[in-house]
């Protein structure tokens, strides 16, 4: 008994050194410290920093700042730069691109120019001190980047630009730390300048040249291996961020680095972004956030006051040089005040490349323990006021942000949208799922539903269980990207009317169907399919879908709309999840119409909360549509706006899509749209009974008859037209 009280009380010694709990008691802070500072409304970040300083060596010492910990604290800072670069929007960075340029150059020369004169003569502190003190000021982690995600902000141009300005100034600032050091050690010369720009180049070529290539490779072998894709992930990631210590800057620009190498592969609304940011903000950066607070020693302020006047003074020239250049950035781009607030909490926190300048400094003998002391104070000061400020303005700015797409959207509106994707056979399915998961608005509460409709015959309950089995299967897929699947297995006479059946039903307002197969002979004697069946008597908007190649492989979206397009009831619905694709893919879009589609198309995109480059190409020659095909190319997404007969975009030079589609689009992913026409999703009772198909028959009639007799006598002018300068030829 008393061999087992000893052994009882040597896994309590502190530090604590038994690793089962070790963990156990991290993941405990990792619980509850969030819960209970949310009650005091208190950012969660602080919870878990505070937690750092209560636990940490100096304080309560119940663990020690070993190996094990600094190893899961450098997975979470990598995995922080990684997820910002993975959820940085690429289209709205490119379009503000120089925005983040000035921003960047504001939050590395303003701090840089307070500070050093502060260190300087304030302080009292040498050249190189001085200069590297200041340029720690300019550093700014992105601690407070987690807020903005869960909040939903993280779209909006002010983070784009404050994430933008952190890789440049932490690059830069990182960059003059290896001058700094280069000076004091006297190495400064020609050799150092041609090694760091040339192992610069090779890391960049290497992440967006080869990466991308090897990613893309990667994960259209091993499509159905999901498990690998975040192996892989985390395998570039860390591979990222030695190859940057390789060429001479710090790892978290690497890991920056294959976030943005990776953006356009990794959809927002995929199973592996919700992976990656599910075990991130469950474990790695929590883990990080505790071990920034293990670092402060509160005993520095009881060491007299040159401690608290430095810390002090570190504190304020900090927060004053960001909150400056946010306030300059402010109004220079004319950003609310909300963003201005934004920008301000995601640059004012100091704790990566701030610890890696003044760690470095330290050793090297050019800071001493004041600077040190001072800057651990700092980085809990400024994290701490980081977080509020985030939290404060990522709140204002969702209530200055008007939803400017509810009106795209059918009646029903953004919280009953509802998508149906029957299906046939499992291989199909997968892909259409994952393209209906796209599409969905995360605001709607309906669920995707998945149907399968079995043919009423002697053996229908039998093949009823099978189907309702093989439709489970796909449950865990859009469960991983948290989203509601509703599966629907069916009883009908024939596939189509069970696909009319079920949408009314359960009021889909979209219904996303595989490529049609050919229709046979007996089907084309009678003018019937399945397809052609679900058009006639169903109104919504159908999106007709061939994939062969895994989406996010796409470099551009193509489109095809007819004129008076916008005319239709689904025009902007249609456009909207276009554009919404877009952004999910990081793609560019492309559309060939006529001026008027095209400012229709435009004002909705002007209005739409998803923001995509937008090329409209003048096009009218649909009698020869084909034609588009030269300038599509095999990575090109081809979408084609179609129109049921009687709409008033209809052409009957459209007919049979599907057949001439995969003669001139036979390498592409592509899609034929059919919108809805009335605004109600339905034909309106009194013609209900009414079908304009024998008038369209006629019509068609009607237009060939006109075209085999212009041909006639476009013919006989000819004739006339060449005897008249060839008397002599033949008749």
């Amino acid at each position: 008994m008393k061999d087992q009280l000893t052994h009882l009380l040597h896994e309590f010694h502190l530090p604590l050194q038994n690793p089962v709990l070790v963990f156990a008691l991290i993941l405990t802070i990792i619980l509850l410290a969030p819960i209970l500072l949310k009650r005091l409304n208190i950012p969660g970040i602080i919870g878990l920093i505070i937690s750092g300083v209560a636990i940490g060596p100096h304080g309560l010492n119940l663990l020690d700042n070993n190996s094990a910990i600094n190893l899961f604290s450098t997975i979470g800072l990598l995995y922080i730069m990684f997820i910002a670069g993975l959820e940085l929007d690429l289209n709205e960075f490119k379009a503000h691109r120089n925005r983040s340029m000035w921003f960047g150059l504001f939050t590395f020369a303003i701090p840089l120019a307070l500070g050093y004169p502060v260190c300087r003569y304030l302080l009292g502190y040498d050249f190189n001190a001085s200069l590297l003190t200041a340029s720690m000021f300019a550093t700014h982690t992105l601690v407070a980047y987690p807020i903005v995600s869960r909040l939903g902000v993280a779209k909006n141009q002010a983070v784009a630009i404050a994430v933008g300005g952190t890789i440049l100034t932490d690059t830069a600032v990182l960059i003059m730390l290896a001058v700094i050091i280069g000076k004091s050690h006297g190495t400064l010369d020609m050799d150092f300048w041609i090694k760091l720009l040339v192992s610069l180049a090779l890391f960049s070529a290497v992440m967006f040249a080869v990466i991308p290539r090897i990613a893309k490779w990667f994960f259209r072998k091993l499509e159905n291996e999901k498990h690998s894709h975040y192996i892989f992930v985390l395998t570039v990631v860390f591979l990222a961020a030695f190859l940057a210590q390789l060429a001479g800057v710090e790892a978290i620009i690497g890991a920056f680095m294959a976030g943005l190498a990776l953006n356009k592969l990794i959809p927002p609304s995929s199973a592996l972004m919700n992976r990656i940011e599910f075990i991130g903000n469950a474990l790695f950066i929590p883990f990080f956030l505790i071990s920034v607070g293990m670092l402060v020693d509160v005993g520095v302020l009881l060491h007299g006051p040159s401690a608290l006047i430095v810390a002090g003074t570190l504190s304020a020239v900090a927060l004053s040089g960001k909150w400056v250049a946010a306030w300059l950035t402010q109004l220079v781009f004319k950003y609310s005040t909300a963003q201005r607030g934004l920008i301000f909490g995601l640059s004012s926190a100091h704790a990566a490349a701030t610890l890696a300048v003044i760690l470095v400094g330290y050793r090297e003998g050019i800071l001493d323990d004041n600077i040190l002391n001072g800057t651990i104070l700092l980085i809990l000061v400024t994290c701490m006021v980081a977080s509020f400020a985030t939290e404060k303005a990522a709140k204002r700015v969702i209530l200055e942000t008007p939803d400017d797409g509810s009106d795209l959207l059918p009646t029903n509106g953004h919280q009953n949208e509802h998508i149906l994707v029957p299906i046939s056979t499992q291989a199909r399915v997968e892909k259409l799922l994952e393209f209906a998961i796209y599409l969905k608005d995360k605001h709607s509460a309906a669920p995707i539903s998945v149907l399968n409709v079995v043919s009423n015959n002697d053996e229908a309950e039998v093949n009823l269980l099978k189907a309702r089995s093989k439709l489970e299967s796909f449950v865990k897929q859009a469960a991983a990207s948290e989203i509601k699947l509703n599966v629907v297995a069916t009883i009908d006479h024939n596939t189509a009317s069970g696909i009319v059946r079920v949408s009314r039903e359960i009021m889909a307002d979209i219904i996303v169907l595989g490529w049609p197969q050919r229709p046979g002979l007996f089907e084309r004697f009678l003018g019937d399919s399945k397809l052609s069946s679900i058009l006639q008597n169903l109104d919504k908007t159908v999106l007709i879908s061939h994939f062969d190649q895994p989406l996010v492989a796409h470099k551009r979206i193509v489109c095809a709309v007819p004129p008076l397009a916008e005319f239709e009831k689904g025009f902007e619905l249609w456009t909207s999840k276009i554009v919404k694709l877009a952004q999910e893919l990081t793609v560019p879009i492309t559309v060939h119409c006529d001026q008027a589609t095209g400012k229709a198309i435009e004002k909705v995109l002007a209005r739409s909360r998803h923001k995509a480059p937008l090329a409209i190409m003048p096009f009218s020659e649909w009698e020869d549509f084909l034609v588009l095909s030269r300038s599509v190319r095999e990575s090109d997404l081809f979408i084609l706006v179609a129109a049921r007969k009687g709409a008033a975009s209809y052409k009957s030079v459209l007919d049979d899509l599907p057949s001439k589609m995969e003669k001139y689009f036979a390498t592409n992913n592509r899609i034929v749209i059919y919108p809805q026409q009335f605004h109600d999703g339905r034909v309106p009772d009194e013609y209900a009974d009414f079908t304009a198909e024998p008038l369209h028959i006629g019509i068609d009639a009607v237009q060939k008859l006109g075209k085999s007799i212009g041909s006639i006598f476009k013919k006989d002018d000819a004739a006339g037209a060449a005897r008249e300068q060839d008397p002599d030829g033949p008749l």
